[in-house]
């Protein structure tokens, strides 16, 4: 009788293990045929263009295809890898058919006006054949986004830190900061490139100034918000000023300036890309344009995907280093 009940319970844990590894495999089979797909809808039509237009493509995406299909096949050596693959296979399959989809309406049936929109494999071919010129413009944006945005956080950190702590400081700074800071910062283009001799200068300027609000708002908001309790426990361990600053009040107000700073990140993109239009000669925003003007819509297209890859990596990066950072805090703040 007892084994019997055993069987019965047994049955349906395993009846629901059976289930959920076909729903996996479902799941990963379908994401090797999506990009195998994708691949075969690059070759298997008549094409606009010969097979030199389109062989890195196909082989690209056939190599994703079989990358993933070893990755399911090889579960027993890399369990993890197999998981990840599983666990992001909706994704996989979505942008297996998007990128189909694309082909097909870009090259092979006419669905979208060209040049304006080109297909998937017009863009590989502007990494492949133009990488060197595309990695020159990224390089230059990255040395006027970083320089930019540190600069402005550095200041509207030590601004918002000082408003934050010192009433009379707050009570000269606030309403500058008021006035000057909802302003978006490109609106100051005509004096700004007037000021500043190099169209260097000028773009670092307008960079560290839309980077810098966010963060000089959120720092004075966790400096005014910290319980005054802990100041209190401080001062009884013998803390000066400068102690209860650096030890208590910047501590207790980092999150709140990692919210500033992920802010701070997307307006420093935002007033790079104006700035390189108007001003520099170098850049990614400076490269969008030129290819505009020669109607090379397939390297507008590619280097806004790499515009959007760059700022997607540097908010993961910051993600990263906030995790680390405040570790000790993960008891306290929802994240």
């Amino acid at each position: 009788m007892g084994e019997a009940l055993a069987s019965a319970k047994f049955q349906p844990d395993r009846r629901s293990r059976v289930t959920w590894l076909t729903k996996d495999a479902l799941l990963g089979v379908s994401a090797v045929g999506a990009w195998a797909l994708a691949a075969i809808s690059a070759i298997a039509l008549e094409d606009v263009g010969d097979w030199s237009e389109t062989r890195h493509y196909a082989i690209g995406t056939a190599v994703i295809a079989a990358l993933l299909l070893a990755a399911l096949s090889g579960g027993r050596w890399w369990p993890g890898v197999r998981e990840k693959v599983i666990h992001k296979s909706p994704w996989l399959i979505v942008s297996g058919l998007l990128l189909t989809l694309w082909e097909l309406a870009a090259a092979k049936l006419g669905w979208v006006p060209q040049p304006f929109f080109p297909p998937p494999q017009a863009l590989v071919e502007v990494f492949v054949w133009e990488w060197q010129e595309v990695g020159k413009h990224l390089l230059a944006s990255l040395r006027l986004v970083v320089v930019g945005a540190i600069v402005g956080a550095a200041v509207g950190f030590v601004i918002g830190v000082s408003i934050g702590w010192s009433t009379h400081i707050g009570y000269w700074a606030h309403p500058v900061l008021r006035f000057i800071g909802p302003l978006p910062s490109t609106a100051l283009l005509p004096v700004v490139f007037f000021i500043f001799p190099s169209s260097y200068g000028a773009s670092i300027f307008l960079i560290a100034l839309a980077a810098g609000f966010p963060v000089a708002i959120l720092s004075w908001s966790g400096v005014a918000n910290v319980d005054k309790a802990y100041y209190d426990v401080a001062r009884t361990q013998g803390l000066s000023t400068w102690g209860l600053i650096f030890k208590v009040a910047i501590p207790a107000a980092l999150p709140n300036v990692f919210v500033g700073l992920f802010m701070a990140l997307g307006a420093a993109f935002s007033a790079l890309m104006v700035a390189e239009l108007v001003g520099v000669k170098a850049g990614l925003g400076f490269y969008i344009q030129w290819s505009q003007g020669w109607a090379s819509y397939a390297n507008v297209w590619a280097t806004v995907l790499i515009l959007a890859l760059v700022c997607s990596s540097s908010i993961t990066i910051l993600f990263k280093f906030r995790d680390r950072l405040l570790s000790w805090q993960k008891g306290l703040v929802k994240w």
